[in-house]
């Protein structure tokens, strides 16, 4: 019986905060990209914000997210707080997974955190529907899936300077 979770082959070294907060950062220069009206676009900080709130708990929680929330919120120039309560919701969920998810594969981590991001762009689409905002149409709901698809991506991507080169020597097995 192995003490690691399933989808874990390898221990990973811990994270550096620099990285973690350059990823952070990264994240939301791409979602300040100007690409104009695109409701099917990913939503990246809320990706990454998942990511950090599922692997790192501790260093990115609610607070952070509602920090960011904030940002997205004065650079979309929408309703104050609209994002900084759906990227609270999406903290406080991946806190609370965060000890069921990395058990699992990355599909079954697909399926596990895709509910977040469906719930987000709900609480998102509502919060404007109070507002007196008009329906975007259909191809906001392609976002959500698109970022379920991202999932492995971040994965690879954001945990690459955590993991452990193979260590040759037969004598430890860690």
């Amino acid at each position: 019986m192995s003490i690691m979770p399933r989808g874990a082959d390898q221990l990973l070294l811990p994270v550096n905060p620099w990285f973690l907060w350059a990823s952070m950062l990264l994240a939301l220069a791409l979602n300040l990209v100007p690409l104009g009206p695109t409701p099917w676009m990913p939503d990246f900080v809320a990706l990454v914000l998942v990511f950090w709130s599922v692997h790192q708990p501790r260093r990115v929680g609610i607070t952070t997210a509602f920090f960011f929330g904030l940002l997205m919120d004065v650079h979309h120039g929408s309703l104050l707080g609209q994002h900084a309560l759906a990227y609270s919701l999406l903290g406080f969920f991946g806190i609370a997974i965060h000890r069921r998810v990395l058990w699992f594969g990355l599909s079954g981590q697909m399926a596990q955190v895709a509910p977040a991001f469906f719930a987000a762009t709900l609480l998102t689409l509502l919060v404007r529907a109070v507002a007196g905002d008009g329906w975007p149409g259909w191809s906001v709901l392609v976002a959500p899936l698109a970022e379920t698809l991202l999932w492995p991506v971040a994965s690879l991507v954001l945990l690459a300077p955590q993991r452990r080169p193979p260590d040759p020597d037969k004598n430890r097995p860690l």
